[in-house]
């Protein structure tokens, strides 16, 4: 099981390539690379150069000795309106092809679900299982994976999270069931498990090691999405661990905790990149010891 971590701070504050270096000397397996400034059609993925700069990561990474083993696409995935929609999908089509250059494996792409879910859920099941579908020739393309994740909704009225598409495990597995490719894999975020009322481990059974292919490993404290380090919340993490190993989970374990990092003077934040390896082998660790 690889020990994999994002990207989103220390590229933020370090740069690409210096991140790259930061995160092999942390002493993580592989990184996830986050493509989320193409949203907003800033930095180098939104530019003619986007296919070379992924093989210099991916050849940084070789020099490093770290690899690249999961991404995440752009998002919204979508907003109900043109010509935002058909540039959100050529975004993501973009990152899924850079992140197969650097040699990734999956590639998290949200679920459709600008409507309320609420009022429109069986509309967004349906025009989930037609945008997943879609990407299918991609992925055999760039031979890539692509990873649906279980989302949320915020209720700005109550001021509470509700739920959204694959917020729990019957839609989850339900959805990866009906799209019935190996192209289309789940992605638990274990935090948003918690912030619709459900606890992780018992999502974590719901799916089986068939469906749950990756990760998104954080810790919230049930009211927000923290996206923050396993221990400083409120997480059982004894119990995760236990479930992870009871389905014999094959998977990476990949950290989505970046948020950590806020605070910290850049000078320390290597330091923190490097707590943070240590909380995720000793997580492994318990993985292995309850298998």
């Amino acid at each position: 099981m690889r020990l994999i971590t994002t990207t989103e701070k220390t590229a933020e504050i370090f740069g690409d390539e210096e991140s790259v270096r930061i995160l092999a000397e942390a002493g993580f397996d592989a990184i996830d690379w986050g493509f989320f400034e193409m949203a907003a059609g800033k930095g180098i993925w939104c530019t003619d150069a986007w296919r070379e700069h992924a093989l210099h990561l991916k050849e940084l990474g070789e020099e490093y000795g770290i690899g690249f083993g999961q991404a995440h696409a752009p998002y919204p995935t979508s907003y109900g309106k043109e010509p935002e929609d058909s540039v959100a999908r050529e975004r993501i089509l973009r990152s899924m092809h850079a992140a197969a250059l650097m040699g990734v494996r999956n590639i998290v792409v949200h679920p459709v679900q600008h409507r309320t879910y609420a009022r429109e859920r069986q509309r967004l099941w349906e025009e989930n299982l037609v945008f997943y579908r879609s990407l299918i020739p991609y992925c055999e393309e760039y031979g890539i994976r692509v990873c649906a994740e279980n989302m949320w909704q915020y209720d700005n009225k109550r001021r509470y999270i509700v739920d959204s598409v694959c917020s729990q495990p019957e839609e989850f597995c339900g959805l990866l069931d009906a799209l019935n490719s190996p192209w289309i894999v789940g992605c638990l975020d274990i935090g948003h498990c918690a912030l619709v009322g459900v606890e992780p481990e018992d999502f974590i059974r719901a799916m089986g090691k068939d469906r749950l292919q990756a990760l998104h490993v954080h810790d919230v404290d049930y009211v927000r999405d923290c996206h923050t380090m396993p221990f400083t919340k409120n997480l059982n993490w004894e119990a995760i661990t236990g479930a992870l190993a009871e389905i014999s989970y094959e998977g990476d374990f990949t950290f989505e905790a970046d948020n950590f990092y806020e605070g910290f003077p850049p000078r320390l934040v290597p330091d923190a990149c490097r707590l943070m390896e240590r909380t995720g082998r000793y997580l492994i660790e318990r993985i292995r010891k309850q298998g």
